[in-house]
Parts: C-alpha cells; sequence; structure tokens
C-alpha cells in the first residue's frame, strides 16, 4: 500500500527538481528524502527516479504517480481543511429532532441562539413523537433530540446520554362556561364524571393522564382524541369534554376555554435533551446542547403560567 507521507517526498523532488532541495522544504536530511524515496520505489517494485550529477529527473512510472499523487494529496489537504472547519464550528451539519411542542417553543430559540454564534454550521430539524425519535436516535438518523419523560414510562433507551432541561406541568382546559370555573385550583378527583379529550390512547400522554386518574380513584371516560393540541383544545371549549395539556402546548390558548392548575401538584412531564453517545465526537452537538440548556433556563425564569 503507497505511503501519503513518501507521496509528499516523492511530489516535492519532483517539484525541486533534487534531493537537497526537497530536503530543505520538507526540513527532512537529505539521506531521509533518499531513503522514503528508494522505500516508495520497493513499494511499487518500479524506477521512479533518474538520479544525474546536478539533480534529478521523473521516470515514466514516477510521472505517473506524481500525477495521481497530486490528486490524492488534494483531497487529503480537503479533507483536513473539513475537519479543522467542522471542529471550530466553522462549517459541517447538526441533525436536530424534538416533539411538536417543545419543536414550536424551545427548539426555534435554540436554533436562532445557535445560528447566531455558529452561522456556517448546516441544521436540519425533524419533528415526531418521543417514541418515534429514541430508536432513529439510536440508529444515528439525528444527532441530538428533544424527548420528554413520564414517571412510570421507559426512560431514555441505554445507549442515549441525557440531559433533563426542564419539567413541563399539565393544566386542566375546561370549556369557559363550565361549572367548575368559579373554582380557581381543583383536584384531579373533583373531574371523575367529566368527559375527557385526550391524545391518541396510545400516546405517553394520554397513558400518564389515565394513571394520573386512577391514583385519583376513578376511570376517565375518554370522549375524544386527537394529537393536536389545537384541536385538544377546540373540543374542549365545544363543551365535548375536559383536557390536561401540557404548559408548551399552551403558548396560544384559545378564548373560550379556561385553563386551571390541579392541586396539590400537576401531572408533568420532564423535557429531556438526548445523543448518542457517538454525537459528542461532534463539536456542534455539546455546542447546541449548552444552547439548549440556556434556552431552557431562559424559559424557566420567564414563564407566565397560563393559569388564570
Amino acid at each position: 500500500m503507497l505511503h501519503v507521507g513518501r507521496l509528499r517526498v516523492l511530489k516535492e523532488v519532483a517539484y525541486r527538481g533534487s534531493l537537497s532541495a526537497a530536503a530543505d522544504v520538507l526540513d527532512y536530511s537529505q539521506s531521509a528524502v533518499s531513503q522514503q524515496i528508494s522505500t516508495l520505489e520497493a513499494e511499487t517494485g518500479m524506477k521512479l527516479l533518474e538520479r544525474h550529477p546536478r539533480g534529478v529527473t521523473l521516470t515514466a512510472a514516477g510521472q505517473t504517480l506524481v500525477g495521481h499523487a497530486e490528486a490524492i494529496l488534494s483531497r487529503i489537504d480537503a479533507a483536513e481543511l473539513a475537519l479543522a472547519a467542522i471542529a471550530g464550528l466553522r462549517g459541517g451539519r447538526l441533525r436536530l429532532a424534538s416533539f411538536p411542542t417543545a419543536g414550536a417553543t424551545l427548539m426555534p430559540l435554540a436554533i436562532a441562539a445557535f445560528r447566531s454564534s455558529y452561522p456556517d454550521v448546516e441544521l436540519t430539524l425533524a419533528e415526531d413523537e418521543p417514541e418515534e425519535i429514541a430508536p432513529r436516535l439510536l440508529a444515528g438518523d439525528f444527532d441530538l433530540a428533544l424527548l420528554y419523560e413520564f414517571a412510570g414510562e421507559a426512560p431514555v433507551p441505554e445507549g442515549l446520554g441525557r440531559i433533563e432541561l426542564l419539567e413541563d406541568p399539565m393544566y386542566l382546559a375546561l370549556p369557559r362556561a363550565h361549572r367548575l370555573t368559579a373554582r380557581r385550583r381543583l383536584r384531579l378527583d373533583d373531574l371523575a364524571a367529566e368527559a375527557w379529550v385526550q391524545t391518541s390512547s396510545s400516546s405517553p400522554c394520554a397513558r400518564h393522564v389515565v394513571r394520573c386518574c386512577h391514583a385519583a380513584g376513578f376511570e376517565p371516560h375518554v370522549s375524544f382524541e386527537s394529537d393536536d393540541y389545537q384541536t385538544v383544545q377546540g373540543l374542549v371549549a365545544a363543551g365535548v369534554g375536559v383536557a390536561l395539556i401540557p404548559e408548551l402546548a399552551l403558548s396560544v390558548v384559545r378564548e373560550d376555554i379556561a385553563i386551571r392548575a390541579l392541586s396539590p401538584t400537576p401531572p408533568l412531564r420532564r423535557v429531556v435533551a438526548a445523543m448518542p453517545e457517538s454525537a459528542r465526537l461532534l463539536p456542534a452537538a455539546p455546542a447546541m446542547l449548552a444552547v439548549l440548556q440556556a434556552t431552557a433556563a431562559g424559559y424557566e425564569s420567564s414563564r407566565a403560567h397560563p393559569a388564570e
């Protein structure tokens, strides 16, 4: 196999026309340059140089090899420059994923902050639910993702690094004219007789709502399901049920519904950033993680609780 370092030596000898001139440029001894050429000739099994009293010339084999060496070394130099740019966050790509409500609130702020600091890093963003994102993150489809967890649900899969960013409490949504809107705080068991609107029954949010209702001593009667929280708000406004909605999904609240906090503590989900161990080798991934942590801290410090 041809050695890249020896190809560089041959190229310099060809350009300079002598072993001594190449040695000066490479900061080698002349004997070291001669040894490199001899080793390269042994590797190829062909004579590459004709030695003369006042220098050297390339043989036909030497000319052919130098032509290829120029292309090879040019590609290697370009690769080294590209890697240096990535290491300095002056290039490269970072593949992000997020669940929808964080994708509409936290992630845009983080992306804007990251791009202002590292404009040459290409960012992509995919959106899906955590149970769909996590396997793809493990498979290497993404470098960094926002997921959420509930108590009692499986944590972030093994093989993914996990950093908790914030807690996302769930609030009760009621029709504006509902009799319970007169109360500032409610307990979950106050809603045992209500019809419920929730996300699809297989979703982590729906499973958590059901677990919470069971803990409060009742089985919720689910009248409608939708994985779009604006649709959930619309169904609540129409009076067909009540719903538990995460705070991140309440950045826009309809005027015809009321939002109340649950006592003594609300159900909540934990928003986490996750990435495979391999992503830590990408300088952009830890940089984005730091931006997400700052974004989450800013959100928590300025959060306006939606309960009236």
